[in-house]
Order: C-alpha cells, then structure tokens, then sequence
C-alpha cells in the first residue's frame, strides 16, 4: 500500500515529491527546511530555531498521519555547518522523551534556500 500524506501546517512541496509517503506501515518524510508555514519565510537564521519550525515541520507531518516524534526511526540531518551540530543536537534531542531513532547526520555544500539544517524521517505506525 502507499498513500500521500499531505498538510497544508507545513510549507507546500515546492517540487515534484509528496510532503510524506505511506508504504505499508512505514512513513518515510521528505527534508524538511525551516520555513514557517503561515509566513512563507525562515523563522531565524539561528541554527536553534531552524531546527525548533524543523521539528515543528515534521511535528505537523506525523500528526496529519496519527503518529507523533515517538514513531520516528530513522532520521538524516543535513547541515550547511558542522560547527552547528551541538546546538542542533540540544534541539533535536528535546523532541523525544526516550528511545531516540537511529540517526546520520551529514555537511553538506548547500541545503535548499540556504537553510542551516534539513532533517527527514521515517515512521513506524506502530510501536513495539
């Protein structure tokens, strides 16, 4: 089985990929970046809060499929700055309460509209 999963409480895809895609009982989340969705822009240039409306992204996300930060698995952050990594890290960390997922966290050259950070995710519909 695979469904689109779709919200208009995050930006709008601005390519040709769905915001999430449903494959059986996984939810593999596409990059999100740090643009708050009822303002269209950045919500700061400080890698803290682009990774809070990151999370927050992601957040809306899990919600419109019934899920919540506690099914995310796997994660992969992107960071335009590896020097960002601990402050992104003490966010990242503050959205689960135990068992984090399996993560890779990667510099990259450039991220889309020069954001600091993008992270996706896979979910599980169910916990074990």
């Amino acid at each position: 089985m695979k469904k689109v999963i779709s919200t208009d409480n995050v930006p709008k895809a601005v390519g040709p990929y769905s915001q999430a895609v449903w494959a059986n009982d996984l939810l593999f989340i596409s990059g999100q970046i740090p643009i708050d969705p009822k303002t269209g822009k950045f919500v700061s240039d400080d890698i803290k809060e682009q990774t809070k409306q990151v999370f927050k992204n992601l957040g809306a996300i899990l919600q419109s499929a019934g899920l919540g930060y506690e099914n995310i698995v796997k994660a992969t952050v992107y960071l335009a700055d590896m020097n960002d990594f601990a402050a992104m890290n003490e966010i990242y960390a503050s959205f689960f309460k135990k068992d984090f997922p399996a993560r890779a966290a990667f510099q990259v050259v450039k991220l889309p509209l020069s954001a600091k950070v993008e992270i996706e995710a896979i979910a599980v519909r169910e916990i074990y």
